[in-house]
C-alpha cells in the first residue's frame, strides 16, 4: 500500500499500539468477571478475581528464584488448574511456557529438559519418577522441580520438594506483570512428537496466541460465559489455546484428569459443559460407552474435533448423543486448528449420508489466517478444485510458527516456498473446501496407484462391529504395497472373519483399495488420541 502524502505525527505509540498478548484477557476478566467462576476441579473453584491472584503470584515466585525474561519454565502435568494457572503466570513474568507429554519416555524428557534449558519444571505428584529419570539422564544443569501435589486424584505430595501451592503462596498477588515488549516474542515451546527422530521445538509468540483466541471464539460462535471442559491435554498445542482464549468470554474451565467416557459424561451433566475438543477416538469412546458409564443431559454440546479426519459414521453417532461436531485441523507449527468446516445452511437438505460425509472435510482458513492452499509438491501451484487432485496442504498466517528452536535448517524446510508446508495430502473441492487423504508417510502405494488410509479407514468404520481402525501399508512382493487393515471391535461385538471384513469394504472401494490382511488388536495411541501408525507398519512389516 502506497504511503500517504504526510504522516507527520502518525507514529506508533502507547496510545494506539501495544503488543498483542492473550495475558490481557485475564488482566480484563479480572475487573469484568471477578466473580464468575473461572476454573472448576473436583470442589475447588475459582473466580476470576482468584485465578488472577493465583498467576499473578506464580510469576513473582518465579521471578523470586530468578527466572528472567526469555527463560524456559517446564510443566509435567496433567489437567489439573495448575498447568492452566502456569498458561499465564510463566509468561507474565517474562518467561516462556514449555508443556511436556506427560506420556513420553524419561529418555526424551531429558532430551526437552536439556534442549529447552528449562530452569524449572512443575511435576504433578503421579509423574515425578519419569521427571527424576529424566534429571539422572542429564548431563547438562537441570530444572528445578516444584512439585505439584493432587491429592484429591490420590497423588499427595511426596515431601521432597517445595509443592506448588506452598511455592505460590511466597509470591506476591500486586506483583507487576512483564508484558511483551515486542508482540513477536516468544510465549511457548512446544515439542513435536519425535516419532521419526527427536522431537523439534516449536516457537510460538504472543501476538499468534492472541489471534488464536480471538479466530476460536469467533469460528466456534461461542459467545460469552461457555463451559468448557479440558480434554485436549493442555500439554498438547497449549490446549489448542483455549485455556488462552477463555478469560476474553468470562468461561468456566472445568478440569478432567482422567479421561473417560464415565468422567466425561459426568462433567457434562454436572457442569451443563457447553464446549469441548477432542480427537475423533474421545468421541468413538463416548458413543460406545457402557450404559452405566453415561449419565443424560438435555442440552447441545458444542464440540471440535481434530488430530485425525473423523469418518461420517462417528459423525453420526454423535451427533445422536446431542454433540454438534465440526472438524477443525492444524499442527503444533500452527498452535493448533487453523481451518474449519463451516456448516452452509444448504447443507441440513443433504440427504443424512452425503451431509455427513460433508462434515468429514477440513473445510476453510479460520478468520485469523491468511491463506491456506493445497499445491502441487514439483511445481508449488494450486491444484484444480476438482476434489480428485491431490497436493499438499501449505499455510500462510499470523497463527504459523516463528520456527523450530535451535534448527535453522529445518526452520527454512518448513518455509520452503514462502508457506509453511505441512506435510499432509489433501484435495480441494470446487466449494474451496479442503479435504485430507493422508499425511504423506502414510499414502499407500499399490502396483503403481495411491491409496488413501483414510479413506479405507471411513469404510471400515461404518462395518457395524468396528469400534477404531487403523489402515498401513504392508509389504507385498507382487504390489509392493497393499492395505493392511488394525480393527478394535466394540464391546460384546463379535469379531467378523477377515473376508467379511474386506466384503464390506469391496462393497464401497476398488478392489486395489480394500485391505489384503485385517488383525484385530487394541491399537497405540497417543496421549492426544491419535494412532500411532508407526507402531502398526512395524506390526506389518513383521508379517
Amino acid at each position: 500500500m502506497a504511503q500517504m502524502a504526510d504522516e507527520t505525527g502518525l507514529d506508533k505509540n502507547p496510545a494506539n499500539f501495544i503488543p498483542l498478548t492473550p495475558l490481557s484477557h485475564l488482566a480484563r476478566a479480572r475487573d469484568v468477571f471477578p466473580d464468575r467462576i473461572a476454573s472448576v476441579y473436583h470442589d475447588r473453584r475459582h473466580s476470576y478475581r482468584e485465578l488472577h491472584a493465583r498467576c499473578t503470584q506464580l510469576g513473582s515466585a518465579l521471578a523470586a528464584k530468578g527466572i528472567k525474561p526469555g527463560d524456559v519454565v517446564s510443566t509435567l502435568c496433567p489437567n489439573i488448574p495448575a498447568i492452566a494457572e502456569a498458561h499465564f503466570g510463566v509468561p507474565l513474568c517474562g518467561a516462556v511456557l514449555n508443556t511436556i507429554n506427560t506420556r513420553l519416555d524419561a529418555d526424551t524428557i531429558a532430551y526437552i529438559f536439556a534442549h529447552a534449558e528449562a530452569k524449572i519444571v512443575l511435576v504433578d505428584s503421579q509423574f515425578l519418577p519419569a521427571a527424576q529419570e529424566a534429571i539422572a539422564l542429564m548431563d547438562s544443569t537441570p530444572p528445578e522441580i516444584i512439585e505439584v501435589a493432587d491429592p484429591l486424584a490420590g497423588f499427595p505430595a511426596s515431601g521432597e520438594y517445595t509443592e506448588y501451592e506452598d511455592f505460590i503462596a511466597t509470591g506476591d498477588a500486586d506483583f507487576k506483570w512483564h508484558l511483551p515488549d515486542d508482540e513477536w516474542d516468544a510465549i511457548s515451546l512446544n515439542y513435536t512428537s519425535g516419532t521419526t527422530g527427536r522431537p523439534k521445538g516449536v516457537v510460538c509468540h504472543h501476538r499468534g496466541a492472541y489471534l488464536m483466541t480471538m479466530g476460536t471464539a469467533l469460528s466456534w460462535e461461542i459467545g460469552l460465559y461457555p463451559k468448557y471442559l479440558t480434554i485436549v491435554p493442555l500439554f498438547h498445542c497449549n490446549g489448542w489455546n483455549h485455556t488462552w482464549m477463555m478469560p476474553s468470554l468470562g468461561g468456566q474451565i472445568t478440569f478432567c484428569r482422567d479421561m473417560t467416557a464415565k468422567a466425561i459424561f459426568a462433567a457434562i451433566a454436572a457442569e451443563k459443559i457447553t464446549h469441548f475438543g477432542g480427537a475423533p477416538i474421545v468421541l468413538n469412546t463416548l458413543i460406545n460407552a457402557k450404559p452405566e458409564d453415561r449419565a443424560a443431559f438435555d442440552h447441545t454440546v458444542n464440540v471440535i474435533t481434530a488430530g485425525a479426519p473423523p469418518s461420517p459414521a462417528t459423525i453420526k453417532g454423535a451427533e445422536a448423543l446431542g454433540f454438534r461436531v465440526m472438524q477443525v485441523y492444524g499442527l503444533t507449527e500452527t498452535y493448533g486448528h487453523v481451518t474449519e468446516c463451516v456448516e452452509p445452511d444448504d447443507w441440513a437438505t443433504l440427504p443424512a449420508e452425503e451431509r455427513y460425509a460433508q462434515m468429514a472435510r477440513v473445510g476453510v482458513q479460520y478468520p485469523m489466517m491468511e491463506d491456506i492452499d493445497v499445491v502441487d509438491q514439483d511445481s508449488r501451484k494450486p491444484v484444480p478444485r476438482d476434489g480428485k487432485t491431490i497436493g499438499e496442504i501449505v499455510i500462510r498466517g499470523n497463527a504459523v510458527m516463528k520456527g523450530y528452536y535451535k534448527n535453522p535448517k529445518a526452520t527454512a524446510e518448513a518455509f520452503e516456498g514462502g508457506a509453511f508446508r505441512s506435510g499432509d495430502i489433501a484435495v480441494r473441492h470446487p466449494d474451496g473446501y479442503i479435504q485430507i487423504t493422508d499425511r504423506m508417510k502414510d499414502i499407500i502405494i499399490s502396483g503403481g496407484e495411491n491409496i488413501s488410509s483414510v479413506e479405507v479407514e471411513n469404510t471400515l468404520m461404518s462395518h457395524p462391529a468396528v469400534s477404531l481402525c487403523a489402515v498401513v501399508a504392508r509389504p507385498d512382493e507382487q504390489w509392493g504395497e497393499t492395505p493392511c487393515a488394525f480393527i478394535e471391535l466394540k464391546d460384546g461385538a463379535t469379531a467378523p472373519t477377515p473376508e467379511d471384513i474386506i466384503a464390506h469394504t469391496r462393497a464401497h472401494l476398488a478392489g486395489f483399495k480394500c485391505p489384503k490382511t485385517v488383525i484385530y488388536q487394541e491399537l497405540p495411541k497417543t496421549s492426544t488420541g491419535k494412532i500411532q501408525k508407526f507402531e502398526l507398519r512395524k506390526i506389518a512389516k513383521a508379517l
